[in-house]
């Protein structure tokens, strides 16, 4: 018998895979698996409340994103991979728990709030996207997972998870678990803009982008802003680039310290070198990304599996709430 914590988390297939959601999610994702019973979603619903207009390209992402997943260690063994879509509960669910969630709940929503303010290339004030914590609920509850990886800045939204199980608990009958955070430690990894690096904000670096690529963009990184001439004496502490030495050329980080504080190297020097370390740093993720992508068989096995599996379980809880709602 599995005595393991069951555990969901999922990603949006909205653009490329990119170094904020290896170190954020995809390398505490790949230590969790042999401690919970995991299951990891790919979001293609989430996807649509802020795509809908262009979702055409999604069915690429979708892909990329399992291959990228399965390249840095992400299990099919040892965890469920599965497409949000392909299980028919988490709409049927999302429908059931929009009935009883006050609207107030959503409005109050910070990150509602943020990207209503932050995004605009496209029209986020529609009802899909007010409700998509909603949806994050029914994809939590449907598995009655135990545990959610967050950062804090999501406990929030986790939160509002916990009030609609307890919603309808009370209302109905106790079948929902109140989900705990696993909050996890990562990185703190800067886009090469210094804004939180993002798929909106178009500043990340992906992990399929090509060597050429990479050097581009780590080369319009932002620095010291003070440090204008090559003789002109730099800040570390406030330069992007020396915190992605910390991460990525541990090695370097004395001398690259030591090249700022003196002025013995310019930052361009500086950026050519730690292209060079991130490129050598995705290259084993990139070999094996590009070999699973020419196998899309392999890979619509694996969510073919997980689908199944997937059902099985949200299927039983699914009955529970008609059972419970005594609408069957």
């Amino acid at each position: 018998m599995n005595m393991k914590k069951r555990l969901l988390s999922g990603m949006r297939p909205t653009g490329p895979m990119h170094l904020g959601h290896l170190l954020g999610a995809l390398t505490n994702w790949k230590s969790l698996q042999d401690t919970y019973e995991c299951y990891y979603m790919v979001a293609d619903w989430h996807a649509l409340m802020s795509e809908y207009k262009d979702p055409a390209h999604m069915k690429t992402y979708i892909m990329e994103m399992v291959a990228d997943w399965l390249a840095v260690g992400i299990d099919p063994k040892k965890s469920t991979i599965f497409i949000q879509s392909h299980v028919k509960e988490h709409i049927e669910l999302f429908v059931i728990l929009s009935n009883m969630v006050p609207l107030s709940w959503l409005e109050r929503c910070p990150t509602y709030k943020e990207q209503l303010r932050e995004i605009k290339t496209r029209d986020l004030t529609t009802y899909g996207f007010l409700g998509y914590p909603v949806l994050q609920a029914a994809d939590i509850l449907a598995y009655k997972a135990s545990v959610v990886p967050i950062g804090v800045d999501q406990m929030v939204h986790l939160e509002l998870t916990r009030e609609i199980a307890r919603c309808f608990n009370n209302m109905h009958k106790k079948i929902f678990l109140e989900p705990e955070a696993l909050l996890t430690d990562v990185p703190k990894l800067l886009g090469t803009d210094n804004r939180k690096m993002s798929k909106s904000y178009s500043n990340f670096i992906a992990l399929g982008d090509t060597e050429d690529v990479i050097r581009k963009k780590i080369c319009s990184m932002i620095t010291d802003p003070k440090r204008i001439k090559l003789l002109d004496k730099g800040d570390p502490d406030i330069c992007n680039v020396f915190s992605y030495y910390n991460i990525f050329a541990k090695d370097l980080v004395q001398d690259a310290e030591n090249w700022c504080k003196t002025a013995k190297r310019g930052c361009t020097e500086c950026k050519n070198r730690l292209a060079d370390k991130v490129i050598e740093y995705l290259s084993p993720y990139k070999r094996k990304r590009t070999s699973l992508l020419k196998d899309k068989g392999y890979l619509e096995g694996i969510l073919k599996l997980g689908m199944q599996k997937a059902s099985e379980i949200s299927s039983l809880t699914i009955s529970e709430v008609h059972k419970a709602m005594g609408i069957r």
